[in-house]
């Protein structure tokens, strides 16, 4: 049940109605499904849908994680999914990945897979529109099945990638997982399967206790196979049984246990510390037996929980708006935790040396639920929110993704959940929810917030140790709070309309159409420019866009700092006469969504609305042109929360290695350096609002883009109306040059911090540029080639990273400059193997130019990916913006794949020599600080 646009929830409902039977029904499966098992027990789902056309979802679910390891194989579940892409029988050792992405398929980024506790899945999306494809997708899912060679050279060299990919995920919330997973997990035997694995187990195993796994747990009374998009129902399903009916099962298999974690009906404490993490956090998870959405029942409480949930985060929502809130984040709900059971949760994370002060808080939070419940308005709000939600669900019946019905039937497969249809759910929400009463809600406190099987956690910085509260300590602070005179809550809301009074409209002055790329350009009397392109991509979808030019270039470094932060502050501030609380409030029930923006060089608005909701857009827009507001609570919150978050940053390896990347590549200009507290204490509440007005002070050279589901005509009156009436000073700006750029040359800075033996490389080239449509396909497909390259070499050859990157971005204004950046993580003794390398890869290219079927992969790729953009609002929303702001022809969007046959091996030849000269290079280097290297100052 898993539909664009609408926060997901499991619709529940009374069950009084004949047209939905008792409340112990079970719900139907969706008649569009086509359901089936083989006899050798294999599941399948087939669905025709024509979003996006031409196109199809290919999954293939196991009911089989690392839960299912035994001590010798930890890790092999998540190891066996990678050998998948390492040889088949019909697709020999990298044959698989070969001719997927000479098919336009990116590996990775459409070809992929995931391994969890209880289940692995496999996903590849194809073009329908070639046959052979089609079947030889069947096939490749077919292999996967039951068909992966598992040759031990194979396994040898992807030991390397998957301890790479382990080692990506070291660090200090790693280390204190560690420490606290057994307690949360109840000593259950979730604590010693995570799917990563041991390395042990991965540095040592034998090929043949993969291979037993393999036998065990990959068999088709385990497997099903979803397939959704734009194919023959009937014709598919005659393929999956000619394809997967001769699956065998291994005698004398293996139960298929389901393992749970135990309830210990007590409470456990545990408080962990790393010298890199950056916050204080506090966690409180209470756990409860858990169901599955598969009858009336299940439904009704869910919903309950949903609108339970959807409160609680607005009471904390407002709670982060004081002046000075007394945590950096909090919240409450009610969810899914793991292996059959669900948890009440409840999370601090704590401005610093304020642990007491932010745990009471949100504590304070849920005993005011406990005492006094929900208000009526608050259930009514989000009873609205909700109903809105499924009707945009409804009216994208036909235009919702393959990819959404995916993973509902994965989910179907795996856990059960019931999966209606959304006609069902939409009616059944409708008839239901009015007899949800506040008493049921409220309710939830009482079942869900229980003093047993209360699970404490407190992660800190290794430098606050000393002062982290014990288990008594919490225990007292949660009877103080209970014990406490607690105020309820007070609903301030407003019934005001948003605009008192509508604005004098404007006039359309010139238009003029482009027929080739269907849009049309307005002229209002005030200068304003208006792009309007209506689609039937959505139904239920318009996107909005709007730039000017200038933005923060146009201030001088004393403002900076206001200036960056200007729109955030006003757009978190409310807006006229409705404050921070109060307009989210008049806004429920309503799609629609505007925001403000000011970059380095704009200034503009991005949002979206629901066809119904279009004129609220509209005078939202234009009432943060001509009413903005600083609420100077916001400002201090937002001041606040900057500070706590700046405290410990320089603890965190990360974040110290990007803001030095970001020094190094803006040649240390103030603009380009990290974030300090010197800077915070910089912004000044009345520069943000004066740097805010003045940026909008003049629609003048504004221009706006809607993409999506409208009439011209009745969008007309609206443009005039809101947009032509906003005020213009007819100022001339262009955005200010700061002339900030990379250093020239050869550069290298080693940044030496963090305790994991990881290494993180960048490589950037750089220099000037000539921009143009040339140019810039060729160096896309340089960029690509060279990925293909560097998987080839890095990681399937030295087995020394996990996922390495190459990308290409250049730019117009304010020069012409390009930057190719290659990635990657390592180890530390790798670093300087794994950039000669890369440049070894990079000098084949100066010297033989790109492989013509690595081109062809790039041009395969590309045709595909833009077959399914043009289809998009999202891509034709950012397309036509772009456009516009570089002063470049739209039309040449329809040319665009045509051009790419100008890329030829000796092409990339050229552009590799011109652009990977090496003349500009900056290799940037994060190593971990040991007894040696924390001695060395960084160079």
């Amino acid at each position: 049940m898993k539909y664009p646009n609408r926060i997901i929830f499991m619709l529940v409902a009374l069950v009084m109605s004949s047209f939905f039977g008792s409340a112990q029904t079970k719900i139907p499966l969706d008649a569009q499904v086509r359901t089936g098992k083989l006899a050798n027990g294999f599941t399948y789902y087939i669905r025709k849908n024509t979003e996006p056309k031409n196109r199809v979802q290919l999954y293939l679910a196991l009911k089989a994680g690392s839960i299912l390891e035994n001590d010798t194989q930890q890790g092999l579940a998540h190891f066996m999914e990678h050998m998948s892409f390492n040889g088949t029988k019909n697709y020999p050792k990298n044959e698989l990945v070969n001719y997927l992405q000479k098919s336009g398929i990116r590996f990775g980024a459409d070809l992929n897979a995931y391994t969890s506790f209880d289940e692995t899945v496999y996903q590849l999306p194809l073009p329908t529109d070639d046959p052979e494809l089609l079947k030889n997708g069947l096939q490749i899912m077919r292999d996967w099945a039951q068909d992966a060679l598992l040759d031990p050279s194979e396994i040898t060299k992807e030991r390397g990638v998957v301890l790479e990919e382990k080692r990506l995920g070291k660090g200090a919330q790693e280390r204190m997982q560690n420490k606290y997973l057994p307690a949360i997990l109840n000593q259950s035997r979730y604590a010693n399967r995570l799917p990563i694995g041991t390395d042990e187990v991965l540095n040592n195993f034998k090929p043949a206790t993969l291979t037993q796994f393999y036998k065990d747990w990959y068999r088709p009374n385990l497997q099903a196979l979803i397939v959704v998009g734009d194919i023959d129902v009937a014709q598919m399903e005659k393929m999956i049984k000619d394809k997967f009916s001769d699956l065998k099962n291994p005698a004398n298999a293996p139960k298929r246990i389901e393992y749970k974690i135990p309830l210990l009906n007590k409470n456990q404490f545990i408080a962990v510390t790393d010298k890199e993490m950056q916050y204080t956090v506090a966690q409180v998870i209470i756990k409860h037996p858990g169901t599955e959405i598969i009858t009336t029942t299940d439904l009704r409480n869910s919903i309950i929980r949903s609108l339970y949930n959807q409160m609680m985060d607005a009471r904390f929502s407002e709670l982060m708006k004081q002046a000075d809130p007394p945590f950096l984040q909090g919240g409450s709900d009610i969810g899914n935790f793991l292996a059959g059971l669900d948890a009440a949760t409840a999370v601090v994370v704590a401005k610093p040396g304020e642990l007491e002060k932010g745990f009471k808080a949100v504590f304070t939070e849920l005993e005011k639920v406990k005492k006094f419940g929900f208000t009526s308005t608050e259930l009514n709000r989000v009873k609205e929110t909700y109903l809105t939600g499924m009707e945009a669900a409804l009216k994208e019946k036909d235009k919702t993704s393959s990819e959404n019905y995916v993973q509902e039937y994965v989910k179907l497969f795996l856990k059960g959940t019931a999966s209606p249809g959304i006609e069902y759910e939409f009616n059944y929400a409708k008839k239901t929810l009015p007899g949800i009463s506040l008493a049921e809600v409220n309710g939830l406190t009482k079942r869900y917030l229980t003093d047993v099987n209360r699970d404490v956690i407190i992660m800190a910085p290794e430098k606050d140790l000393a002062s982290l509260p014990k288990e008594a300590t919490v225990n007292s602070w949660i009877k103080e709070v209970t014990s406490s005179n607690v105020l309820a809550y007070v609903d301030q809301v407003s019934d005001k309309p948003l605009m008192d009074v509508k604005p004098q409209p404007g006039k359309i002055v010139a238009e003029k159409k482009d027929e080739k790329v269907g849009f049309t350009e307005l002229t209002l009397s005030n200068g304003v420019k208006v792009i309007l392109k209506p689609t039937d991509f959505k139904n239920d979808e318009i996107l909005i866009n709007a730039f000017s030019p200038g933005g923060t270039s146009l201030y001088p470094d004393s403002l900076y700092e206001s200036a960056s932060f200007a729109s955030a502050l006003v757009a978190r501030s409310g807006l006229a006469s409705f404050n921070s609380i109060q307009l989210p409030k008049l806004l429920n029930g309503k799609l629609v969504s505007i925001n403000p923006y000011i970059t380095e060089r704009t200034e503009g608005i991005a949002g979206s609305s629901a066809p119904k909701d279009l004129e609220t857009a509209f005078q939202l827009i234009n009432l943060y042109f001509t009413q903005p507001r600083l609420d100077q609570e916001i400002f201090q919150s937002v001041i606040q929360q900057q500070r706590g978050v700046l405290a410990n940053r320089s603890d965190d390896p990360n974040s110290v290695f990007s803001d030095t990347i970001s020094a190094v590549m803006g040649s240390h200009n103030v603009r380009r350096t990290g974030p300090t507290l010197e800077k915070l204490n910089q912004v000044k509440a009345d520069q943000v609002l004066t740097v805010y007005k003045d940026r909008f002070a003049d629609a003048g050279d504004f221009t706006f883009s809607f993409v999506g589901n409208f009439d011209i005509e009745k969008i007309k009156p609206l443009l005039e109306q809101y947009l032509g009436s906003l005020p213009t000073t007819k100022r001339v700006e262009e955005a200010r040059d700061l002339n900030i750029s990379a250093p020239l040359g050869l550069v290298e800075k080693k940044v030496y911090k963090g305790q994991e033996p990881k290494a993180t490389v960048r490589l950037v080239f750089g220099g000037y540029y000539t921009y143009n449509t040339e140019n810039n396909n060729q160096i896309d497909a340089l960029a690509e080639v060279l990925q293909i390259k560097l998987i080839d070499r890095l990681r399937e050859e030295e087995s020394g990273v996990y996922s390495p990157g190459a990308r290409a971005s250049y730019t117009k204004y304010p020069k012409n400059k390009f930057s190719f950046t290659v990635s990657f993580g390592c180890g530390p003794e790798n670093v300087d193997k794994l950039i000669a390398a890369t440049l070894d890869e990079i000098n084949k290219l100066k010297a033989n130019g790109a492989q013509a079927s690595d081109i062809g992969k790039f041009l395969a790729e590309e045709k595909r990916s833009t077959e399914v953009q043009l289809k998009q609002n999202g891509f034709w929303s950012g397309y036509l913006s772009s456009s516009y702001q570089l002063q470049e022809d739209p039309d040449q969007i329809l040319t665009y794949v045509e051009s790419l046959k100008k890329i030829t091996p000796e092409s990339l030849k050229e552009a590799a020599n011109t652009y990977l000269s090496g003349k500009n290079l900056i290799k940037l280097i994060l190593l971990p600080e040991d007894k040696t290297t924390a001695k060395a100052k960084q160079n």
